[in-house]
């Protein structure tokens, strides 16, 4: 009989080890990768007729995870690139278990051998000035919960700040001197600093008043820190009443993502370098941050018009052009 090795002690070490102490990854990529294993194992179980529990290394084969990424496709619905990110997640498992064990080697090359799936562009959605100052103007400054989402929009807006950092933000984090800035924290606990305008360091003064520095920044109506989900929900609720007055963004899939893009896009526009906007949403590659330039059609459109030849300056067949011309009597 061959011999059966069973996974859970891999699994174990993979996420309770591996992503922890020695790769230090980030809580929401833990979380990603657990996420994928519970959905995998899950249905390794339904497809092997057995129970979680007793699954082995070889129940995990390049079959199976191959029908696995076609059900969350078919079953589940996910995209492209949610699809590559679950096999990101099995294929470090992979590797993992072959170099700790070479005679699972094989196996671990066959597993590794499953291409990612190549996904089109998507295009980044992003919000004109007029659509952040029409989502700025809902909130009722008036009350507590309205100078609260009044002081989160224009936070996200002037940092560009992602949602978990918002959420994380303390009132140590802010600088109230003679330079305003923030500190924020953001992917793999990489720190960068933002300036804040006059504006935006006004009402964060307000809501901070009076607040240890240990304290988060944004609460809810409960004095407990507004969660990503809460600043979801805030901001549906806001762009709602903002269609009103700009239908068009009853076209677009407002999060606080878009946000984010739209300071990215709009410190593009007023000409700021493009390193410069890299440092200042935290991107590691500039090659995320290009995606900016690539998306605005207001440049696109400025840019043709620089490049944009007099009517009588039509284009002459190349065999006429003079250089060539040229070229051929020297023959």
């Amino acid at each position: 009989m061959a011999e059966i090795t069973p996974i859970a002690p891999f699994l174990r070490r993979f996420l309770l080890e591996h992503l922890i102490r020695e790769r230090n990854l980030s809580r929401n990529t833990q979380a990603g990768y657990r996420d994928t294993f519970i959905l995998l194992l899950r249905f390794l179980a339904k497809t092997a007729r057995t129970r979680i529990d007793r699954l082995s290394v070889e129940d995990l084969s390049a079959r199976s995870v191959r029908r696995f990424l076609h059900y969350l496709e078919q079953d589940r619905r996910v995209s492209g690139a949610t699809r590559n990110q679950r096999l990101v997640a099995i294929h470090s498992l992979a590797r993992f278990i072959g170099e700790d064990h070479p005679e699972h080697l094989a196996w671990c090359n066959q597993i590794r051998a499953i291409p990612f799936k190549r996904t089109g562009h998507v295009p980044v959605p992003y919000l004109e000035k007029a659509e952040i100052e029409a989502l700025l103007a809902v909130p009722d400054r008036r009350t507590l919960q309205g100078a609260r989402d009044h002081a989160l929009l224009l936070f996200l807006y002037n940092t560009g700040a992602r949602v978990d950092e918002a959420v994380r933000l303390r009132v140590g984090d802010l600088q109230f001197g003679n330079s305003p800035a923030v500190t924020l924290l953001g992917k793999g606990n990489k720190s960068r600093c933002c300036p804040l305008w006059p504006q935006t360091i006004e009402v964060l003064r307000k809501l901070a008043a009076n607040r240890a520095p240990d304290e988060r920044v944004f609460l809810n109506r409960l004095h407990c820190p507004l969660t990503r989900f809460g600043i979801y929900a805030l901001l549906k609720r806001i762009v709602s009443k903002a269609c009103l007055t700009v239908p068009a963004l009853k076209a677009k899939r407002v999060s606080p993502h878009c946000v984010r893009h739209a300071c990215a896009v709009h410190m593009l526009r007023a000409g700021i370098d493009i390193n410069t906007i890299r440092g200042w949403l935290g991107h590691v590659s500039l090659d995320t941050t290009h995606v900016y330039a690539e998306v605005d059609m207001e440049m696109k459109a400025k840019a043709l018009a620089r490049c944009d030849m007099p009517a009588h300056a039509a284009i002459r067949p190349w065999h006429t052009q003079p250089g060539v011309i040229a070229f051929l009597k020297s023959l």
